[in-house]
C-alpha cells in the first residue's frame, strides 16, 4: 500500500503530496479497524490506556502502519474525527521527508523508543509542531497480536513555540530601548569580563570596529585606560570599585581629547551578593564647563585645596537624602591631628601649614573617588563615606592611622604626627546632619582624652555619650540574646494599589532595638546574620510574626497580602517548605494571602533545584514573587518556569523617574517583559507623585514607598488603613529610621 509512497514537501511543491491527499487515498481501502488482523486484541488492550492519556496518543501496526487506535486528544490536535484517523496510516500522518523515512525504517520492526521534534499535518494543511515519542509495545503483551504494536505520544509545542516568539520579541524591544538610551552603557560581570554594551558606548569611547568584533575584553579596557587624562586615579577607581562590590555612585571622567564623561555605577547586588556592575556614561562637556566657569571660589580650602565646610555640608545633606530613600548607612570620621598645636609654635604658621596641606594629601589618598575629605578649620578634617558601616568606616580610620605614620619632612625637620579619630555612623547615632557631626565630633573629643593615635565609635545610652566598638563576634552575640529576650520587631510597609490608592498588601521588615546598643540598622546586623548562619533562626521568626499579624488582620476583614523577605540559606533550607506550611497552619492563615520575595541571585545559584523548591512552595498555594528585580540576572529559560506571580521593580531605577532617560528605558523594558510574562508588577521607593504617575502609565499596578508610608508598627499601619486611601497626611513618628530595608 505504502511502498511506492513518494516524500512529502513540506511547502506543498508541484511533485509532492499533501497529507490531507495521503488520508483521502488510504482512508478508501483501509479496512474497518476492529477487523484488521491483529488489530482486534490490540486495539482493545491499548485503548484504554491511551484514553486516560493527557497528551495525543495512537496506536500503529508495524508492518501496515496503519493507526489501529487514537485517543481524542489526537483527534482535537489534528482536528480529524477519531474514525477518519483509525482508516489513516502513520505515512499519511507524516509532514516531513524525515518522518516518511522514519516509518519506512520503522517497518522492520528492529525501533525501540524515539524521542524527536517534528511536525504534523493539520485537516486544514497547517503544520503542528510537536514533541513526539514513539516506544514498540512487545507482542506478549498485547495477547493475540503476532507483531506488537507502536505507541505513539505526541504534545503539542504551539504554545511553548508561541510564548518563546513573544519573549524573544519583548527581549528585542529591551535591547532596542537600550540602544537608543542617550547614555553609553557597560556592563561587567564580576571577574570584569564585558557582559554587554549598547552603540552609544562605542560612540563615546570611539571603539574601533575591529576591537569590537575581536571581543577582546582586556584590548577595551586597555583602550579606555588611555584615553582618561588621569590614568592612575581612573585605575584606583576601579581597584576600589573591585574590594567594594556594593559601592555604588557617580564620578567625573576628564579624557586626553578635552571631553568629560559623568560615570554613574551600578552595583547589581542583593544582600551583600554583587552579581555584576553597570556603568552608564554620559557626555557632560558642556555642561562641565558652564559649571566650572561659575564655581565660586569658596567652594574650597584655600590652603588644602579640600572641600570647604560649606561643600561638605551639601553633600552630607545628599548624602543624608539618599540613605533615607535607599535605606543604606553612611559614617562621619571626624579627625584632629595631636599636638598640632607645639608643633606650629616650635616651627612657625608657615611651616605648621605646609604640615596641613601634607596630611590633606595622605587622607586623601586613602579614600574612595566618591567620598568626601574636608578640612574643617585649623587642624580638624571631615571625613565622609558613603555606603559604610560599621565595619568599612573602621577600615577607613586605620587605613588613616597607617598613613600618618612614616615621618613628614617640613623644611628638614622629620615630624612624627598621630590623630584622633571619631565615628559616627547613619543611622545608629543621628538622624540629621547636625546630630551625627556632633556624634563624631564627641567620638573624637572621647578618644583624644584617652590619649589619642586611634579611633571610636559614638554611641549613645540613657542620655549619656559613650563610644564602643562593636565587633562582629559582638553583635552576633547579642543578636542571639536580642531573638531569645523577644527584643526584635517588625514594621510593616505598605503596598499601595496604583490606580485606586488603596493599601492591599503589607512588606514585614524587621527592626531591632537594643538596650545597649540602641537602633541596630538591618544593614549592620543582617549581613552578619547571614555569616554566622544566624539568618535562619531570624527568618523563622520573621515568618512566624508575620504569619499570625496576617492572620489577625484576616479576622478583622481586612484583606491584606502579606510579603516576606527570604534570606538564600533560609530559602536552601530542606525543611523550607515545610516550615511555611507549619507556620500558615499554626497561625489559620490560608496560604494564598501569605507572598514570599526571592532575590534573583538566589534563584539563579542552582536554577534546577531552586525551580523543585518554588514548586512545592507553589503547591502550598503561597504566593512567590522575584524582590529587587533588574538588579541581577534572571535566565529567562527558567524565569518562565518558576512559578512566580510578581516581580519587583527595584528601587534604584525608579529614583531617577520621570527625568532619567536610562531609568524610564529600563523601567518600561521591565514592565513590558514582566506582561509578557503575564506578571503583577510592583515599583519599589516610590517617593513623589510624578513617579506614582510614571509608573501608572506604564502598566505596573503596585507601589510601595514613602509617597505612602514608611514601614509601620502594627498599631500605626492599623490607624493607616482606618483612614483609608487619604494617604497623603501627617503620619506618627514611628522612629522608623530605614524604610524598605529588610
Amino acid at each position: 500500500m505504502t511502498a511506492k509512497r513518494t516524500p512529502y514537501a513540506i511547502q506543498g511543491g508541484a511533485g509532492g503530496t499533501t497529507p490531507a491527499k495521503r488520508r483521502s487515498a488510504a482512508a478508501a481501502p483501509a479496512p474497518d479497524v476492529a477487523a484488521g488482523e491483529g488489530g482486534s486484541a490490540a486495539s482493545m488492550a491499548m485503548s484504554p490506556l491511551i484514553d486516560g492519556l493527557l497528551d495525543a496518543a495512537w496506536l500503529v501496526e508495524p508492518q501496515s502502519l496503519r493507526v489501529l487506535a487514537a485517543n481524542a486528544q489526537a483527534a482535537t490536535l489534528l482536528g480529524i474525527d477519531v474514525q477518519s484517523l483509525c482508516r489513516s496510516d502513520a505515512l499519511a500522518l507524516a509532514a516531513t521527508p524525515q518522518d516518511v523515512a522514519f516509518w519506512e525504517a520503522a517497518r522492520s520492526g528492529v525501533m525501540d523508543t524515539n524521542d524527536a521534534q517534528t511536525v504534523l499535518g493539520g485537516a486544514d494543511g497547517k503544520l503542528i509542531p510537536v514533541l513526539r515519542r514513539v516506544t514498540r509495545i512487545d507482542p506478549g503483551a498485547l495477547g493475540d497480536s503476532r507483531h506488537g504494536v507502536y505507541l505513539v505520544v505526541m504534545r503539542d509545542r504551539g504554545p511553548e513555540l508561541r510564548a518563546q516568539a513573544e519573549l524573544e520579541e519583548r527581549l528585542s524591544e529591551l535591547r532596542a530601548t537600550l540602544d537608543s538610551t542617550t547614555d553609553g552603557i557597560l556592563v561587567l560581570d564580576l571577574g570584569g569580563r564585558i557582559v554587554n554594551f549598547n552603540p552609544r558606548f562605542a560612540a563615546l569611547w570611539e571603539l574601533p570596529e575591529a576591537l569590537l568584533a575581536d571581543r577582546d575584553d582586556a584590548a577595551v579596557a586597555a583602550w579606555m585606560l588611555r584615553r582618561v587624562a588621569d590614568p592612575v586615579t581612573y585605575s584606583k577607581r576601579l581597584q576600589s570599585l573591585s574590594e567594594s562590590p556594593a559601592l555604588e555612585g557617580s564620578d567625573v571622567l576628564m579624557l586626553r581629547n578635552g571631553k568629560v564623561f559623568e560615570r554613574r555605577t551600578l552595583a547589581q547586588r542583593n544582600r551583600g551578593q554583587t552579581i555584576g556592575r553597570v556603568f552608564a556614561f554620559r557626555d557632560v562637556t558642556e555642561s562641565h564647563l558652564e559649571q566650572h566657569r561659575a564655581l565660586p571660589s569658596s567652594s574650597n580650602d584655600a590652603l588644602t585645596g579640600l572641600p570647604s565646610r560649606q561643600l561638605v555640608a551639601d553633600r552630607l545633606d545628599y548624602a543624608l537624602a539618599l540613605a533615607q530613600r535607599e535605606g543604606i548607612a553612611f559614617a562621619l570620621l571626624h579627625l584632629n591631628l595631636d599636638r598640632f598645636k607645639p608643633i606650629n609654635d616650635a616651627l612657625g604658621p608657615a611651616a605648621g601649614d605646609r604640615l596641613l596641606v601634607e596630611v590633606a594629601k595622605r587622607l586623601t589618598s586613602t579614600t574612595r573617588q566618591v567620598d568626601t575629605v574636608c578640612r574643617l578649620g585649623d587642624d580638624e578634617f571631615l571625613m565622609l563615606l558613603h555606603q559604610a558601616d560599621m565595619q568599612r568606616a573602621e577600615g577607613a580610620a586605620r587605613r588613616v592611622i597607617e598613613a600618618l605614620q612614616p615621618p613628614f619632612i617640613v623644611d628638614g625637620v622629620s615630624l612624627t604626627v598621630t590623630a584622633s579619630i571619631g565615628i559616627a555612623l547613619y543611622p545608629g547615632d543621628g538622624s540629621t546632619p547636625e546630630e551625627l557631626l556632633q556624634a563624631a565630633d564627641a567620638a573624637m573629643a572621647d578618644m583624644k582624652a584617652a590619649g589619642g593615635a586611634g579611633f571610636r565609635l559614638h554611641h549613645q545610652r540613657a542620655g549619656a555619650t559613650v563610644v564602643t566598638l562593636r565587633t562582629r563576634t559582638k553583635l552576633d552575640q547579642s543578636m542571639r540574646q536580642a531573638l531569645a529576650a523577644g527584643r526584635f520587631r517588625l514594621h510593616y510597609q505598605p503596598q499601595v494599589d496604583l490606580k485606586s490608592g488603596e493599601i492591599v498588601g503589607a512588606e514585614a521588615l524587621i527592626r531591632w532595638r537594643d538596650p545597649e546598643l540602641g537602633d541596630v540598622s538591618p544593614t549592620e546586623f543582617i549581613s552578619v546574620a547571614e555569616r554566622s548562619g544566624f539568618i535562619v533562626a531570624i527568618g523563622d521568626w520573621v515568618l512566624q510574626q508575620a504569619v499570625q499579624q496576617a492572620a489577625l488582620w484576616r479576622a478583622q476583614g481586612r484583606q491584606l497580602l502579606m510579603s516576606i523577605n527570604v534570606s538564600a540559606l533560609q530559602f536552601q533550607q530542606a525543611d523550607f517548605a515545610d516550615s511555611v506550611a507549619r507556620a500558615l497552619a499554626e497561625a489559620g492563615l490560608e496560604p494564598q494571602w501569605l507572598e514570599l520575595e526571592l532575590t534573583e541571585s538566589i534563584l539563579v545559584q542552582d536554577a534546577q533545584e531552586a525551580l523543585h523548591r518554588l514548586q512545592a512552595l507553589a503547591e502550598l498555594g503561597v504566593k512567590l514573587a522575584i524582590d529587587d528585580f533588574g538588579t541581577g540576572y534572571s535566565s529567562l529559560a527558567y524565569l518562565k518556569r518558576f512559578p512566580i506571580s510578581r516581580l519587583k521593580i527595584d528601587r534604584s531605577f525608579i529614583q531617577g523617574l520621570p527625568e532619567d532617560e536610562v531609568d524610564v528605558g529600563i523601567v518600561n523594558a521591565i514592565v513590558n517583559l514582566g506582561k509578557a510574562l503575564h506578571l503583577e508588577m510592583v515599583a519599589e521607593g516610590v517617593e513623589t507623585e510624578a513617579q506614582r504617575l510614571f509608573m501608572l502609565k506604564t502598566g505596573c499596578t503596585q507601589y510601595q514607598g514613602g509617597l505612602c508610608a514608611p514601614a509601620l508598627d502594627a498599631l500605626s499601619f492599623d490607624a493607616l488603613l482606618d483612614r483609608g486611601p487619604d494617604f497623603e497626611q501627617d503620619l506618627p513618628d514611628t522612629g522608623d529610621w530605614i524604610e524598605g530595608s529588610s
